[in-house]
């Protein structure tokens, strides 16, 4: 007699409870039997183990009921993939979203446990840079708010982006180890694994009077493993996944080489397995960086294509139905190669023809452009490409075959067009543009600002656009309430609860009924505590790390993000050096204290983004430590920005630094961050600052310099840097301070080359905008010594920063690209 029960017979675990009690007994149970540790013995981060476990069981309750939704209702799945996926801590951001915040934290208090102490020491994952990276994290927490069954697919980097460290004001590259002791919140899924290859060969294979099959043997095989992390969203509506892939050996030792002696040989295979999945971003400025890139970017996407498929066939029966099941958005360009890859996939693997193939993959994927700077548009030298992937190398060709035929004959475009369009760059050495790739495979377009979106079709994908004048779509880029005001800024949530209500938890556009408070004295007077308390918390940080004492009644002025000349962190330092020159000069005058902030990491291979990271030292040290400042202007670069930073330095910032050159910051999310916690913003129109100063109204925003049309102009008429700095008695003192080396006496001529570049061409309109940046900064002065009048315009920031919401920007993804 046959006892086994079927499937559906098999009975379900219930759900876990919410009392405080009973989920104190599990985190002791888990820290005895997972963790064997007696709870008079146990330390913090046994506790914060135990208590991750605990959390993880409720969500998995929510995880797999999410999943089996789509299997029972047919719906289609969303697909995001990402080269960075900059998550952040999760513990505090899961428990909030499950609405089991207070009684986790009693749970533990009950055990003699303090929340704060234990959440401070989960690692952030070191799976991002910046902007990008984030993004994607709040995106993938947005897809389960708002109940869109979605995979984020991304690699497993062991270190990750580098762990920042200054030596004598340089910036040093160290790993970050964040899995040195695991990671409790993911799972292994050995059952998906799946062969990734490289190098080797292409046969053509089939009878003479057939269609010829491609068969690609590749030289080098490795697996790639997954790893699912859950992703709550809000209040637990739905949980979806984020798989990221781990790179193994087939063979982890070759044990005939390591009986012979050959130690080290007998591990080449494990070694380049592991190498791959180790480090995110390999310096590139080699041919060996530069192939390590490739290998990554072709890894992930393989092995995310092959699940999807996989997927796609446990429910259908072929692929000719895939575009209306699965949407697959390309993150940037780092993925690009999956469109050969899906090709390949569809054609030589499932025999599909070829062209029906690109038909379907061109309605399955979507591409978000994140950049107008040409060199970051990725390209691959045909040789580097054709020898790793020969079998993507001839689909490419024969894919660019396809597009110039129809361009010369349909569109009737001439050479120039034709040279711009196609995928192979024919100027110098002949290289794959990925960009290009990702265009023409896809049936969707989007940038991520209204700004953005229009330079697109005017510069980078002009003659594309010209091709296909109805893929490029606007899709400004959006911040997830929860984890950027609710989590960050408990002190600011429960004021705005407190005066209209709790109806913006679940949706953030309900924030304008905050405009009525815009002028309320005593609304202020609680806004301005509120904002002290947050700035004390960022003081007490940069005390405890830096050994740098700060006021808390300065006005914080904060500039966070990815080192780049582009992003004008020189422009900030090189006023704040005016500045000093003007204090010491005058100081009858009533000048408004201030702390300059500057947070992110340089490129490792990005020698003037370092040098200006030196820079901001170098000038720290002089203006901090001169007592003729009277403590009236600091400077400080704090060390190793990640999430967990952002979210101290956000809450705090009285002033928020969005002052990209005008026409190259595509979005910045940085700008809502800010915008949303009560910070005025001093920037330029460019990326999502037209569309901030749209909602948040033109006086509550500080707008200086150049259009991106100014901008243009100036490059096309011949800029002349140097007539403007001559011209401008401030500037010109500073950049001569600087170069000359008085704030770098061990060292004259370190900066010279840098501010020699400003005089010579001055690409990012340093100088160009320096005097209105200078104006724009006493403006603000004038703005914060009138505290009734500077609370005014930053409530009224926040009231209306709920448009910026990633919630909206899925929803416009959903209905007008992915039809989910």
């Amino acid at each position: 007699m046959n006892n086994t029960l079927s499937p559906v017979d098999i009975p379900q675990p219930a759900p876990r409870s919410s009392n405080p009690r009973i989920m104190a007994e599990e985190i002791i149970e888990r820290l005895t039997y997972r963790i064997g540790k007696d709870a008079k013995v146990a330390k913090p981060h046994d506790w914060l183990t135990a208590t991750i476990l605990v959390v993880r069981d409720r969500i998995i309750d929510r995880w797999m009921e999410s999943t089996r939704k789509v299997y029972r209702t047919g719906d289609k799945r969303v697909y995001y993939l990402s080269l960075e996926f900059l998550i952040g801590r999760l513990m505090r951001d899961a428990v909030s979203n499950l609405g089991l915040l207070q009684e986790i934290r009693d749970a533990l208090s009950s055990l003699g446990v303090d929340i704060e102490v234990i959440a401070g020491l989960e690692p952030d994952a070191a799976l991002g840079n910046g902007g990008l990276g984030r993004l994607a994290a709040c995106f993938m927490e947005s897809m389960a708010t708002v109940d869109i069954p979605a995979y984020g697919y991304g690699i497993r980097y062991v270190h990750g982006l580098f762990r920042q460290q200054m030596a004598d004001g340089w910036q040093v590259e160290l790993p970050e180890t964040w899995l040195a002791h695991g990671n409790p919140w993911e799972f292994e899924r050995r059952e998906s694994s799946y062969e990734i290859g490289f190098g080797g060969s292409v046969e053509s294979v089939g009878a003479y009077d057939e269609p010829p099959r491609y068969v690609w043997k590749p030289a080098e095989r490795m697996i790639a493993m997954a790893y699912d992390t859950p992703i709550v969203g809000w209040r637990g509506a739905r949980v979806n996944t984020l798989r990221l892939w781990s790179a193994q050996p087939i063979d982890p030792i070759l044990l005939d080489a390591f009986n012979a002696g050959d130690h080290i040989g007998a591990l080449r295979e494990s070694n380049k397995a592991e190498t791959l999945t180790r480090v995110l971003y390999p310096a590139d400025a080699n041919p060996a960086g530069q192939e390590l890139r490739l290998r990554q970017e072709y890894f992930f996407s393989s092995a995310s294509l092959q699940d999807i498929l996989r997927r796609h066939l446990q429910q259908y029966p072929d692929f000719t139905n895939l575009h209306e099941k699965v949407a697959i958005q390309l993150n940037d360009t780092h993925p690009a190669v999956s469109i050969a890859e899906m090709m390949r996939l569809l054609s030589d693997v499932h025999g599909m023809d070829f062209d029906e193939a690109w038909d379907i993959t061109r309605q399955t994927f979507s591409y978000t452009n994140h950049t107008l700077l040409p060199e970051a548009l990725e390209s691959w030298p045909v040789p580097l490409f054709e020898r790793l992937l020969p079998r993507h190398m001839q689909i490419i060709y024969t894919i660019n075959t396809k597009i110039l035929l129809d361009a010369r004959k349909e569109k009737k475009f001439g050479d120039s067009q034709i040279r711009a369009i196609s995928l192979i760059d024919e100027n110098g050495d002949r290289r794959v543009r990925m960009g290009n790739l990702a265009f023409v495979g896809s049936h969707s377009i989007n940038g991520v600002s209204a700004l953005h979106t229009e330079l697109m079709k005017e510069t980078v994908f002009a003659n594309l656009h010209a091709l296909y004048p109805t893929r490029i779509n606007n899709k400004t880029n959006g911040i997830t309430p929860r984890r950027w005001l609710m989590q960050c800024n408990p002190g600011l949530t429960d004021l705005i609860r407190e005066a209209i209500g709790d109806a913006f938890e679940d949706d953030t556009e309900k924030l304008t009924a905050l405009d009525a408070f815009a002028t309320d004295k005593a609304f202020q007077e609680k806004f301005a505590a509120v904002k002290r308390a947050n700035k004390v918390k960022l003081a007490n940080l940069v005390g405890s790390r830096m050994g740098i004492r700060l006021d808390p009644s300065a006005m914080f002025d904060i500039q966070i993000k990815r080192i780049h000349e582009y992003k004008r962190q020189l422009l900030n330092i090189i006023e704040a050096v005016a500045l000093y020159d003007q204090i010491r000069s005058h100081p009858e005058l009533d000048w408004v204290p201030r702390v300059k902030f500057f947070a992110g990491k340089a490129a490792p291979s990005y020698h003037n983004a370092k040098l200006i990271i030196k820079l901001a030292n170098d000038v720290a040290r002089v203006i901090n430590n001169d007592p003729a400042v009277r403590g009236l202007l600091k400077v400080v670069f704090v060390p190793n920005y990640n999430v967990t930073l952002a979210e101290t330095m956000v809450p705090a910032a009285d002033l928020s630094e969005q002052i990209s050159t005008a026409g190259m910051e595509a979005s910045g999310t940085g700008n809502m961050k800010f915008g949303l916690n009560g910070a005025l913003t001093i920037g330029t129109l460019d990326g999502a600052n037209v569309e901030m100063r749209d909602h948040v109204g033109a006086d509550n925003i500080v707008i200086f310099g150049m259009t991106a049309d100014d901008v243009a102009k100036a490059r096309a008429d011949g800029h002349n840097p140097r007539a403007i700095i001559e011209g401008s008695r401030e500037l010109s003192q500073a950049l001569s301070a600087i170069a000359s080396g008085v704030f770098s006496p061990d060292d004259r001529s370190r900066f010279a080359e840098l501010i020699d570049g400003l005089y010579n061409h001055d690409w990012f309109m340093v100088a160009g905008d320096f005097d209105s940046y200078a104006k724009a900064q006493r403006d603000v002065d004038q703005i914060w010594s009138d505290p009734v009048l500077w609370y005014e315009k930053t409530i009224r920031n926040t009231a209306r920063m709920g448009w910026f919401s990633s919630d909206r920007t899925i929803r416009q993804y959903a209905s007008e690209i992915w039809r989910a």
